[in-house]
């Protein structure tokens, strides 16, 4: 496998997921206004769930920071840091994001922020530490490679979708159980079909709307180390670099279930499961997958 083949392949299969999630909307709302003969539902839920995830959008960036108590630093404070950002920058043809530190042991990074004009790195203590400077460059290359293509964005608008299932369902429910039950549907052997089949989905559709979006996910993860590979030319140094983070004991104190996905690996600790439900619920691809990927490249 190239580097070429497999983000090409990634990228296919993103914008199928992508493609599959807009379909499930659709569906489901089709299958809410055709049960309920209330076609208003899916309208409202929709603008209201967009312009709630349009303000965390827009200050997405600020709320992260402030979660995890990130630091700015200018060049004086770590020239050394600075001069791979830009040195990568350079070769991305991006603009000079922020530069943050979390003074965590752990080893770990993080980009954030609405474009690529607006973007930030963030980099742990421990990242600085404990990685050699190959290793730190794989890093900040993957990380790069999430503000080059846009993933910011793409995770927003995914969450804008997931959410806007999870408050169409929530709606239909309530309307159905707690609303007026009166429905000419009721009355026939077809709508007391289709109204069986809308509350089955409204209870398993946000469980599934997560599912693609942690999908999504995990292949931007994949797509992240193959861009970054190719920023470096030296797969190996990000391999390396995801072998110490994943082995690295210390917990990050600062990690939540909101902010978890944005790490470049999975930021707690424990004991981890290996079978095939609980990969479905990971933010991140298994470690051991990412560098097997990463070490088939051929540059």
């Amino acid at each position: 496998m190239t580097l070429y083949t497999q983000a090409d392949s990634n990228i296919r299969k993103t914008w199928l997921l992508f493609t599959l999630f807009l379909v499930f909307i659709i569906g489901l709302g089709w299958l809410f206004s055709r049960a309920s003969n209330n076609p208003q539902i899916l309208l409202f839920a929709s603008a209201f769930s967009i312009l709630a995830s349009f303000g965390s959008y827009w200050y997405s960036d600020k709320i992260v920071l402030a979660m995890t108590k990130a630091r700015p630093i200018e060049k004086q404070d770590n020239p050394e840091l600075y001069r791979i950002v830009e040195n990568l920058c350079i070769t991305a043809g991006l603009p000079l994001p922020k530069i943050y530190i979390l003074n965590e042991a752990q080893p770990n990074a993080f980009a954030t922020g609405r474009d690529a004009k607006h973007a930030v790195i963030a980099v742990t203590r421990g990242l600085l530490e404990k990685l050699n400077q190959t290793e730190l460059e794989g890093v900040i290359a993957h990380e790069m490679s999430h503000i080059g293509n846009k993933d910011m964005l793409l995770a927003t608008v995914v969450t804008v979708l997931a959410s806007i299932i999870a408050t169409v369902s929530d709606l239909f429910l309530r309307t159905r159980f707690w609303g007026s039950r009166r429905d000419d549907n009721d009355d026939n052997k077809a709508g007391a079909i289709f109204m069986v089949l809308a509350i089955v989905a409204a209870i398993l559709a946000p469980l599934a709307a997560t599912l693609i979006q942690l999908a999504i996910s995990r292949k931007r993860e994949f797509l992240a180390d193959a861009d970054g590979a190719l920023l470096t030319r030296y797969p190996d140094g990000l391999a390396s670099a995801l072998e110490k983070i994943a082995s690295d004991p210390n917990s990050l104190r600062v990690a939540s279930n909101a902010t978890a996905h944005l790490y470049i690996s999975n930021p707690f600790r424990g004991k981890r499961a290996v079978n095939w439900i609980t990969k479905l619920f990971m933010t991140h691809p298994p470690v051991e997958d990412r560098i097997k990927a990463l070490r088939e490249i051929n540059i």
